[in-house]
């Protein structure tokens, strides 16, 4: 604990740092601190130190991402003490943990959270099957229960369902994560947060933002910030559970269990749960809750499917198959903008010079410099098509948009991408319906199984009609 008989700083400035370096597992250049202070800092026992591997009987553990896996070790000579040192690849990109460069855990006061009157200043209203999720999740917080799964279909609404637990936490003086895998998502969301908790201390942090410091009340973060935090967050909200790269990579899950304090709250949002959490809700092991209908009240759109005899070939040439050509002739209607998904990033660049739609068209992925920027001219009707990867699979919200998938036989479109992206249609209450296709040259069960599961939820919410 904190050595209170020789402080070092002034109250002002201890809490200042408390709220900076609470609930952080940094490494040392990640501490903002001169050498001076920082070995002062560590004389008062402000900051402790914690080994950055833990040797096991045949194998290192990475103890910032939990890596245990040997060919995520690679070995580098340390400049400072000349010898060869274990260091982690796997969050490597997250700054390099190696052998001898210990991590740093704040070993002072907690943070003083503050506890808001009237946090919330959204001012819309919640549909009665969108009020009783959250009042569930009010309920959950106000009990402190360990977990709750909101299971929200595409275009439910979920982020504004997520206000009052939101608020009440806020209210208790909680602070609060709202991870998610992919930073697209984290960009949609920090504006929508900022207006809707005008006076609370909000920030977004992901691969490339300009905040850094993570010292805000709410943080809406991608997940692999997390590993910077240990025991932070008394309200821990996963959104998105069941996407790339979260349940797929270990460090993901590992991080996001230890940024939790032992007496938090997780609540798990989700429209295409995977296997573990639909078996979970089978067996009734996992408190849920099930909105499954949009918050407009009109059903999702249900995809078509559209056989290309020849869609390798044309696409092997960067040609357009001569059904989606023939389908974007003859659209319903032709004033929506086109949302076109493909599975690689070669073909999204290649497809956007293969036509003259006489329309602004572009493409975007992952590695896009300028990927933020195009999905705002989209979304400002600045583009008319925008092809893309799996990458705006979900997460963004266009307000009128008809969607193609290319190739939707390919393994990159399994049932719960090809949900996601169908759930991309329909979003806005102006123009609930939208079209999709899945182009394909032959089914899959991936496609069979996501109208199905797409059906099934209309069918449930026609029933709370």
């Amino acid at each position: 604990m904190l050595n209170t008989k020789n402080p070092l700083y002034s109250t002002t400035d201890l809490q200042e740092l408390t709220k900076r370096y609470s609930g952080k597992l940094l490494l040392r250049q990640e501490i903002d601190m001169t050498q001076d202070e920082f070995s002062s800092a560590i004389k008062h026992q402000l900051f402790s130190e914690t080994p950055p591997f833990k040797s096991k009987s045949f194998f290192y553990q990475c103890q910032r991402c939990g890596n245990n896996k040997k060919y995520y070790l690679g070995t580098i000579p340390c400049a400072v003490c000349q010898k060869n040192h274990y260091y982690c690849r796997k969050c490597v990109e997250m700054g390099r943990v190696m052998t001898c460069t210990p991590l740093y855990i704040w070993n002072g006061p907690e943070a003083n959270w503050e506890m808001h009157e009237n946090p919330c200043t959204w001012s819309g209203e919640l549909t009665s099957v969108q009020e009783k999720a959250s009042k569930r999740m009010v309920e959950a917080i106000q009990n402190r229960e360990k977990v709750l799964l909101i299971w929200a279909v595409c275009g439910a609404g979920k982020t504004e369902m997520l206000f009052p637990g939101i608020t009440e936490a806020l209210k208790m003086g909680k602070r609060i994560c709202l991870a998610t895998p992919r930073a697209d998502v984290v960009r949609e969301l920090f504006p929508r947060f900022k207006e809707a908790f005008q006076d609370v201390s909000i920030q977004a942090l992901y691969g490339g933002s300009p905040d850094k410091a993570g010292n805000a009340q709410l943080i809406l973060a991608t997940t692999h910030q997390l590993i910077r935090y240990q025991e932070a967050f008394d309200l821990m909200i996963i959104d998105e559970v069941d996407a790339f790269p979260f349940h797929m990579d270990p460090s993901l899950p590992f991080a996001a269990n230890r940024a939790k304090k032992t007496t938090s709250t997780t609540i798990y949002l989700t429209a295409t749960p995977r296997k573990i959490h639909r078996k979970l809700v089978e067996q009734k092991k996992i408190p849920h809750v099930f909105v499954p209908i949009r918050y407009h009240g009109f059903p999702l759109p249900v995809p078509t499917l559209t056989l290309c005899f020849s869609l390798k070939k044309q696409l092997k040439l960067n040609q357009y198959p001569t059904p989606f050509l023939k389908w974007y002739q003859k659209r319903k209607n032709p004033s929506r903008q086109l949302l076109i998904f493909v599975s690689t990033i070669d073909l999204a660049q290649n497809l956007k010079k293969s036509h003259d739609f006489q329309l602004k068209v572009e493409s975007v992925h992952a590695e896009d410099p300028e990927r933020e920027e195009k999905v705002q001219l989209f979304r400002k009707k600045k583009i008319d098509i925008l092809l893309t990867t799996t990458i705006l699979e979900r997460g963004v919200t266009f307000p009128s948009v008809d969607v193609a998938v290319i190739d939707a036989s390919h393994d990159v479109f399994d049932e719960a991408a090809l949900v996601q992206i169908a759930g991309r249609a329909g979003r806005n209450s102006n123009d609930p319906t939208g079209e999709v296709v899945f182009f394909h040259d032959g089914k899959t069960n991936a496609m069979v199984q996501a109208i199905r599961s797409i059906q099934k939820m209309n069918k449930r919410g026609e029933a709370l009609k």
